[in-house]
């Protein structure tokens, strides 16, 4: 169809294309409205959600307002299914980001239309993804590609082909509130390809087919092939890796803090700290105050083939299944590496060429764990069969953690550490 002339529009309709061309707008204020029957306008009014009686920027689809944006916009989205296959290109800066922010519950975005990811940023700086549900994409929910201080938030990604969400060579990214599940191939949340200083916080990650959270250095594609730096911290993960892949799964990983994450039921390992694609293996590690029960068929709760400068302290480490156990390293164990003020169950594994199964006098024999004891999980929470880890009243987890002023301050639920003066053991600190 022909572009009408000028001289046919008017000064409304004038203003009309220029919003309709792929220019920023001047605005810093965007709407979306798939109830809208036109391609957008400039006289929307957001409360009764229609054209014609406010002085409000509006257009009908999200792809049409993402092309538009610039440094301070904000892009509120009106409660709607709406179509994938969203590419972002603008971002903004630290004290301008592009938001895409919805306007209270119901905003979801479904599948990814011609596209591979459903909602795709790129060489987008300080972009921020608030409110949105994203389901069904052929591959990511969400994918964050050479774009660095992207923030997602509040937000749920769910039975998406491959990834909820997938960064690749994107430093500072934070995933912080939101519910990932049903990844039909892979994981959860997948930061990949020398992604620094990743926050993956207070997050509920459950049912996807590989890991939880999957970190990847990847030294094939390029950069230093590491992931540095990152925290992953009061998350909830359980029942993925049906398919293999740890809850928290973690490959060329190094000076890192995996800290009060509450990890139940999954069916590989708990935590992994390895290296196959990494440049390096995971190294300089803290795994500090998280709850780890493994499910009845799964491996093993810690799983280390990468032991270098590791700490692991006041950790749950329990698993259901008797054959595995609590904690298996890769041989030779470095000396750096530190384990302590734990509780365990009464299996440990050396892992080489030839296997080593060990109880946990053995396993102290070693220097490993000395301060640490057999757990009951009949015993150590207030109710495990009705989810609720939190510490029993005399459980053996109570002021029985080493002191961790500085690196863990507060516990799943933000309440303060230490209360009565000495660490609990585990995700949850007791309150009364």
């Amino acid at each position: 169809m022909p572009t009408p002339k000028a001289s046919t529009l008017g000064i409304s309709g004038l203003y009309l294309l220029c919003l309709m061309s792929t220019s920023p707008l001047l605005s810093q204020t965007l709407y979306v409205d798939n109830s809208l029957d036109t391609e957008g306008c400039t006289d929307y009014q957001p409360v009764i959600r229609r054209c014609g009686t406010g002085d409000a920027v509006a257009f009908n689809s999200i792809h049409a307002a993402a092309t538009r944006v610039d440094a301070g916009t904000t892009v509120f989205i009106q409660p709607g299914t709406y179509t994938g296959g969203i590419v972002v290109r603008r971002g903004g800066t630290a004290s301008e980001p592009v938001i895409f922010r919805s306007i209270g519950p119901g905003v979801t975005i479904s599948g990814s239309g011609e596209n591979r990811d459903a909602f795709y940023i790129t060489e987008a700086d300080f972009v921020q993804v608030d409110g949105i549900t994203i389901e069904d994409a052929r591959r990511a929910g969400l994918r964050i590609s050479l774009s660095d201080h992207v923030e997602v938030r509040n937000s749920t990604f769910r039975n998406n082909g491959s990834w909820g969400i997938f960064s690749d060579f994107s430093d500072y990214t934070l995933v912080e509130n939101c519910e990932t599940s049903g990844s039909r191939t892979q994981h959860g949340i997948y930061i990949s390809n020398s992604s620094d200083y990743p926050t993956i916080r207070a997050n509920r990650i459950f049912d996807n087919a590989a890991a939880g959270v999957h970190m990847n250095g990847d030294a094939s594609m390029g950069g230093d092939g590491l992931v540095s730096h990152a925290v992953i911290e009061k998350n909830v993960i359980y029942e993925n890796g049906r398919r293999g892949g740890s809850a928290i799964n973690l490959d060329g990983v190094t000076d890192s803090l995996i800290r009060n994450n509450l990890l139940v039921d999954n069916h590989a390992s708990g935590i992994s700290l390895y290296r196959i694609d990494g440049a390096d293996q995971s190294h300089s590690n803290q795994v500090l105050n998280n709850t780890i029960v493994n499910g009845r068929f799964s491996r093993w709760a810690l799983n280390l083939p990468s032991t270098r400068d590791n700490r692991v302290f006041n950790n749950i480490i329990l698993n259901k299944n008797r054959f595995r156990g609590s904690i298996s390293v890769g041989l030779p164990v470095d000396d750096g590496f530190e384990s302590d003020y734990n509780v365990l169950m009464d299996r440990f594994e050396l892992n080489g060429d030839l296997p080593r199964s060990l109880n946990l006098q053995q396993w102290q024999d070693l220097g490993y764990d000395r301060n640490s004891q057999l757990g009951d999980l009949r015993y150590l929470f207030v109710d495990r069969t009705g989810g609720d880890y939190r510490p029993a009243p005399n459980s053996e987890v109570l002021d029985s953690g080493k002191p961790l002023t500085g690196e863990v301050v507060d516990d799943i639920d933000g309440r303060l550490r230490p209360y009565n003066g000495a660490y609990d053991i585990g995700a949850h600190e007791w309150h009364p």
